[in-house]
């Protein structure tokens, strides 16, 4: 055996690391099967024979075919077991849910777009609360899920379609981004997708943001090779229809395609000069708008408003903080602030400043192209890790496939290019980014305007609480018109309803409101919970939060 054909030994660590990412959270899946569903507890005993045999022949084989194959094998086994988890659990989340629910709208001719369906978000389903004082109830992405969901409906009741789009989806794009990698790479496919349990529970929830992850892999791989030469072939243009596809999926591929379009110019124009740059730009752009619209039609001539309004509902709704990024300063370690609207502000100022130094500085920053969208979202006021986490396989798919030496050659502005030049980048950088970090500051040192103390709690037991007295004093400058709930923890609960009290509360005074609990009664959670009560108020935007103690000892 020649030495060429025998396997690098750091490829034989790929394919055991990816093997042992299976292990994580199939106990779990295998304990589910067990009580109730022997045939799926079976298989997924066999696929832990799978993982303990992949697992030796990784390290033993002697050939890169022979290796090969074992990386189909664990692919094969993370595709089993990604499976047995759908067939357990396949409940689906709120985002599933409302995919549903607007596929059945769509079968049936009705409108899909600012239809509030209350009665989906029973039995536990999460909401999303907003500012207002209401919650989300609407379908707000774009409707290629929707669409793709509408032929799968007959396979069961509640999300059960949603789910098994965004599975399949997931699969889908394994399978491809498997095949998309050098052989060598493939295991890192299988790990980033399907082990871990990461991205197959967001499968199960039915996120449609699986849909629009799918179709952005073949985009991604080799992304800097797009239109080489100045010309797209069938190739380049399926890749700019899949573009324009991920971006009637889901809202997050709007915010990655702003950078693959810019690296795409910058290198281009550094092999074919500006005008072919322009030229190649265009139809890259052409093909992946006209794919765009013509998913979007439909909705555009039968409800152009509403459609308008939904697909940019994730940006407009006003939703409360949630997440974990800079916001947590206001959400748990201060007491609120008064200048919420700053963090969106800085998110997107720190967006549009990451653009800006990735054209100035593409040769250096071109290889981060899929994970420098995603840093904005550390400021915003959703900064949840699932715009992360959701398009990590990206992240490994630009790594393998657009390594430094891709971007060499692009243009960049001489200016800021070349020896010497070094005290004007760093500028440059500090006055892009001052602006965002000085917004995010501003947004975290805000004080919170109302202080509230409560004055009486109604018990229905000594546990449960059924309605609360507050004195409420707006130390703020701007009337204020603020919604209450109490938090237990991390996250955010549904709102208490006003029995008493004024709606909008003038500068500088003082009011008293009685709250009643949603459902009728709270009960109080175990002695050493944190209890919180919050404020929100939608314009402007603030938070003003106070510790409470409602037990009867306390």
């Amino acid at each position: 055996m020649s030495g060429s054909d025998s396997p690098a030994q750091w490829h034989r660590v790929l394919t055991l690391l990816a093997d042992i990412s299976l292990f994580i959270g199939t106990r779990g899946i295998w304990t589910t099967a067990a009580g109730h569903r022997l045939v799926v507890a079976a298989v997924i005993s066999v696929c832990y024979v799978s993982i303990l045999v992949c697992a030796v022949l990784a390290l033993v084989v002697r050939r890169n075919r022979a290796l090969a194959r074992v990386d189909a094998c664990v692919l094969a086994t993370a595709v089993t077991l990604t499976l047995c988890a759908y067939a357990l659990a396949h409940g689906g989340s709120d985002e599933a849910l409302l995919t549903t629910q607007a596929a059945k709208e769509l079968v049936a001719g009705h409108g899909v777009y600012g239809q509030p369906w209350p009665w989906l978000f029973r039995h536990g389903v999460a909401l999303t609360p907003t500012v207002t004082g209401g919650y989300d109830l609407t379908y707000g992405y774009p409707p290629l899920a929707p669409l793709l969901t509408a032929p799968l409906l007959w396979v069961g009741h509640g999300a059960a379609a949603a789910t098994l789009l965004s599975t399949g989806a997931l699969v889908v794009a394994t399978v491809l981004l498997w095949r998309l990698l050098p052989v060598p790479w493939r295991p890192a496919a299988t790990m980033v997708c399907l082990g871990f349990g990461l991205l197959p529970s967001y499968g199960r929830l039915g996120y449609p943001a699986i849909v629009a992850l799918a179709l952005l892999v073949p985009v991604v791989v080799r992304w800097p090779r797009i239109g080489r030469g100045g010309r797209l072939g069938a190739a380049g243009v399926a890749r700019a229809a899949c573009l324009g596809a991920a971006c009637a999926a889901q809202q997050l591929p709007w915010f990655l395609a702003p950078f693959l379009l810019a690296g795409i110019f910058a290198v281009r124009r550094g092999e074919l000069g500006s005008r072919a740059a322009t030229l190649v730009l265009l139809r890259v752009v052409g093909v992946a708008a006209a794919v765009w619209l013509l998913i979007n039609t439909y909705f555009v001539v039968s409800e152009p408003g509403a459609w308008l309004r939904g697909i940019a509902l994730p940006l407009t709704q006003g939703a409360v903080l949630h997440g974990q990024g800079l916001v947590d300063v206001s959400l748990y370690f201060t007491n609120g602030s008064g200048r919420l609207d700053w963090y969106s502000h800085a998110s997107l100022l720190l967006a549009a400043a990451l653009l800006v130094l990735f054209v100035l500085f593409v040769g250096r920053l071109g290889p981060a192209a899929t994970v420098l969208p995603w840093c904005a979202f550390f400021l915003a006021t959703r900064s949840q890790d699932g715009y992360y986490l959701l398009m990590t396989p990206l992240w490994a798919a630009a790594a393998v496939t657009a390594p430094a030496s891709e971007f060499a050659g692009a243009w960049q502005p001489r200016a800021l290019s070349g020896p010497g030049r070094r005290p004007a980048r760093i500028t440059a950088t500090v006055l892009l980014l001052v602006p965002a970090l000085g917004s995010a500051l501003w947004a975290a040192t805000g004080t919170p305007p109302l202080h509230m103390r409560v004055t009486s709690v109604r018990r229905a037991a000594a546990d449960t609480v059924s309605l609360l007295g507050l004195r409420v004093t707006n130390t703020g400058g701007v009337a204020l018109a603020p919604h209450f709930m109490l938090t237990t923890g991390q996250g955010t609960h549904p709102f208490w309803s006003i029995v008493r009290g004024p709606a909008t509360l003038p500068a500088h005074t003082t009011g008293a409101y009685e709250l009643r609990p949603p459902g009728g009664q709270f009960t109080l959670p175990g002695p050493r919970v944190r209890i919180r009560l919050r404020a929100f108020t939608a314009s402007p935007q603030t938070l003003s939060s106070a510790d409470v103690r409602l037990r009867a000892d306390g």
